[in-house]
């Protein structure tokens, strides 16, 4: 081959990886606050949540676990298994640092301080928690906050105060990946209600129950639950359509994005008014920003009256000057074509053969523990009842028992399901899986059961109260509960919102002696 061919197809490949999106400035800078916001409700868990759960004094603390995979795999294995800064120091204090980091990085990203720097600072604290979390980060949502912020990292404009951006606009690549990765959230978890063979999306019967039968509903939810079949039926055909069909449109000319960000705005709006999934639906809604260019933003801006006349000709500079902009350097560009190519990659192999020993999935199985290039599918199968479990203790021999009170997941009848979202209650959200199966799927409920006999305070900060007033009980067990959404007339007559009905034992009994000793009593044994 020619040199100088070969010089002209390098130069070609250079340009096209190096390419701008000169007018998704202002769908970037929506994007990017709105990504603040959403490590911060994540880092804001953690300050409430995170003691209680892998503390010092938690239900699965980070030091003995990182001892665990430090014994198991040895060298620098054990780094890439568990990514995480808690390697350095793992106490409660480093914990409480780690949380104040995130959150002021998270606020500065949101101000628009330096947000390449913000979005890394943040990505790499929340891997740190979701890499030692343990049962507690077994969410689909936090690999989609992982990807979303390792991407974001190319995607983000340089310099401490940047704007727009107009000086450094996006790569088209980085922007293809975040919209890659949008829309695999929908269309994997379109194909995956299909492919599971569950009966209730092929009948058209799955949104029947939804509303009561989530992790933590919400008290519109009630009220959409009551509603006639022929909606609930209506929304599995809307969800499908979108998932698998209108999605589709990301990748066609200008007016079939945006008439697709409209239907799937309206969608996840009515997902987040009706249900508490934490963050998940607010990251997927603005990543449906990015759908748009800066003139469909200016056209909705210039409806509204006290912005247009500030923010249009501003959108107008900014996208003037990005078409200008200088030129990136070399080596940043190859670093990030690398990167992202190689999570592309990923991707579709986590996608069509997870798991897969062949040596063309290395790149896969080496970013599994960075969660940042996974396979989605979200509601694979449905939910058929609602079971809860409740934690009791006990001083006379197991005669009388009183509840720990639950702050935000269902327990007393008459006590209205709140709104949360964005926030996330790992450890309540973890009891409605652990719900789900026999409980030696999840042991950590009886090391919950443990800690509340030896009076944690930083599990029982996970509770509303102390039914014991810092008293530990001599026993505590769990149990288990069904509950319904209650009808109309129930309602109207008695104010409750549910009904329940006790079903027995979950994980059995722990039991402190009078000599100190502890001892755990499966369920079914004397």
């Amino acid at each position: 081959m020619p040199a100088d061919r070969y010089e002209l197809s390098a130069t070609s490949l250079f340009r096209a990886a190096s390419a701008r999106a000169a007018t998704a400035l202002v769908p970037r800078w929506i994007f990017l606050r709105a990504l603040g916001l959403i490590f911060f409700s994540a880092f804001y868990s953690f300050a409430q949540q995170v003691h209680g759960l892998i503390g010092e004094r938690g239900i699965l603390p980070v030091g003995p676990y990182l001892q665990q995979v430090s014994e198991a795999l040895h060298g620098a294995t054990r780094f890439w298994y568990a990514p995480s800064i808690f390697w350095l120091r793992s106490t409660d204090v480093a914990l409480t640092v780690a949380v104040a980091v995130g959150i002021v990085c998270s606020l500065l990203l949101v101000a628009n301080v330096w947000p390449r720097a913000m979005t890394a600072v943040c990505t790499l604290a929340f891997l740190s928690f979701i890499a030692t979390l343990q049962d507690f980060a077994s969410y689909q949502s936090d690999g989609m906050l992982l990807e979303a912020g390792f991407i974001s990292i190319w995607f983000a404009p340089r310099g401490l105060r940047p704007g727009l951006g107009e000086l450094d606009p996006p790569s088209r690549f980085s922007l293809f990946m975040l919209r890659w990765e949008w829309f695999r959230i929908y269309f994997e978890s379109g194909l995956v209600k299909l492919l599971s063979g569950d009966v209730h999306w092929r009948n058209f019967t799955a949104m029947d129950d939804y509303y009561q039968n989530g992790p933590l509903p919400a008290w519109p939810g009630w009220y959409v639950q009551h509603l006639p079949h022929w909606y609930h039926a209506g929304t599995v055909a809307l969800t499908l359509v979108v998932e698998l069909l209108i999605v589709w449109a990301v990748w066609m000319p200008r007016r079939f994005r945006i008439a697709c960000f409209a239907v799937v705005t309206a969608l996840q709006i009515g997902i987040i008014a009706t249900a508490n999934y934490a963050f998940l639906n607010y990251l997927v809604l603005m990543l449906g920003f990015l759908l748009l260019d800066d003139a469909a933003v200016a056209w909705i801006i210039a409806r509204v009256r006290w912005l247009a006349h500030r923010a249009t000709p501003a959108i107008e500079r900014a996208d003037s000057t990005a078409i200008s902009a200088p030129q990136r350097r070399p080596p940043r560009v190859i670093a990030e074509t690398f990167a992202l190519a190689w999570i592309f990659y990923a991707t579709l192999w986590a996608f069509f053969s997870p798991g897969s020993p062949s040596v063309l999935a290395l790149p896969e199985r080496a970013l599994a523990p960075f969660r940042i290039a996974n396979a989605y599918g979200l509601f694979a199968t449905m939910t058929v009842a609602r079971y809860e479990i409740e934690f009791q203790g006990s001083n006379d021999g197991g005669h009388t028992w009183s509840a720990y009170p639950f702050r935000y997941k269902p327990q007393s009848i008459t006590e209205a399901p709140g709104i949360y979202a964005p926030y996330q209650p790992r450890f309540e959200w973890n009891l409605w899986f652990a719900s789900l199966a026999p409980w030696r799927a999840s042991t950590w409920v009886v090391d919950t059961q443990a800690r509340l006999l030896e009076g944690s305070d930083a599990v029982l900060t996970l509770f509303r109260r102390d039914p014991f007033s810092g008293h530990p009980p001599a026993m505590v067990r769990t149990v288990l509960w069904q509950y319904w959404f209650t009808n109309a007339a129930t309602k109207r007559a008695t104010g409750a919102w549910w009904r329940r009905e006790y079903l027995g034992e979950f994980a059995g009994v722990v039991t402190r002696a009078t000599d100190g000793s502890v001892t755990f009593t499966p369920p079914g044994e004397p």
